[in-house]
């Protein structure tokens, strides 16, 4: 059976992980945070002190996880977008979180403040929705809010409608 490649997308913090992870189990689909994999297979190209985090090789993302993306089913859950190739997603949820909510939750990760303020930037200039619409055919580019628990459970029912319709749609 055919099944759709999923971008999960949007500020650190507004929830791709708990989204994907729970989405993914209820789903079927195979779950990957972009992050993580970069962690097991190493895919750095150095480290940035201001941000005090490893730089991201995304070439060796893409190597990686091309073949597992040509077979379908998977959920990418990731903070950037524009350097994956169009040609490998359906459907791509930028999620976005209010900014009293998301400034609490990057405090509690212990972002330092430079971090915390230009994520909070990113999220009041809608940095990667635009990023999305620029990266994707708009019409495949949605975004869901992602505040309260209630949107988790929203967005989770939104998106297995979706990948219910997708499969019907693709199916002969």
């Amino acid at each position: 059976m055919l099944l759709p490649n999923i971008l999960l997308t949007g500020t650190p913090g507004v929830g791709k992980t708990t989204l994907g992870k729970e989405l993914a189990s209820r789903s079927g689909l195979k779950y990957v945070n972009v992050g993580d994999l970069a962690r097991e297979g190493q895919l750095y190209d150095g480290y940035d002190e201001e941000y005090d985090c490893p730089i991201l090789d995304e070439d060796r993302v893409v190597d990686e996880l091309e073949n597992q993306m040509s077979e379908g089913g998977v959920i990418v859950d990731y903070h950037g977008c524009d350097f994956f190739p169009e040609r490998w997603f359906h459907i791509v949820f930028v999620l976005k979180t209010d900014n009293s909510v998301l400034y609490n939750r990057l405090e509690t990760r212990g972002y330092n403040q430079k971090k915390l303020k230009d994520n909070i930037q990113c999220e009041i200039f809608q940095v990667l929705y635009e990023e999305a619409l620029g990266s994707y055919k708009e019409e495949i580019v949605h975004q869901l809010p992602s505040n309260k628990p209630e949107d988790l459970e929203d967005n989770i029912n939104q998106i297995l409608k979706w990948i219910e319709q997708w499969v019907k749609d693709h199916s002969s």
